[in-house]
């Protein structure tokens, strides 16, 4: 299966994109970050239509589609591990994670999901969004292969 994370904004050189790049490179999935950048204008509705034409050019043809959204379906890592796994066993070829900007995403990209995902409650910067989402691939691919990485609650 290939991973595709489609991300508005640029992860520039620091603690986040080492961190990012470090649980990336763990992955047992071939996974590409694709990075879309407008310094246009534009605003609000304006600016999640050109988002939007470039995230959908991130999609791979026949992907199954995750968008991380807020007010998306928050799981727990097990349950999250478990849903990575019936797409891998469906014979998924690629998974698409779409990351929005600062407006939000647009009601089409959001219509296309296959997933609306939640990591939670709190507000996170979108760059920690990529971190937290890059880790908790690499957790789903530790319980799927049965590595000890995560260590089970009993509330998952």
């Amino acid at each position: 299966m290939k991973i595709v994370i489609a991300a508005v904004g640029k992860l520039r050189s620091g603690p986040e994109k080492a961190l990012f790049d470090k649980y990336i490179e763990r992955l047992p999935w071939k996974t590409s970050l694709i990075e879309v950048v407008d310094k246009g204008p534009a605003s609000g509705e304006q600016k999640r239509a050109l988002e939007e034409q470039k995230l959908l050019g991130a999609i791979p043809e026949g992907a199954g589609v995750v968008v991380l959204d807020e007010a998306g379906k928050a799981l727990p890592s097990l349950e999250f591990a478990k849903k990575l796994g019936a797409w891998q066993d469906q014979g998924t070829r690629s998974l698409a994670f779409i990351l929005g900007g600062a407006d939000g995403l647009s009601r089409k990209l959001q219509s296309l999901a296959d997933l609306r995902l939640s990591l939670g409650a709190m507000t996170w910067p979108h760059l920690l969004a990529r971190v937290l989402l890059a880790e908790q691939l690499y957790r789903a691919s530790t319980v799927l292969s049965g590595h000890p990485y995560h260590r089970a609650k009993s509330q998952e």
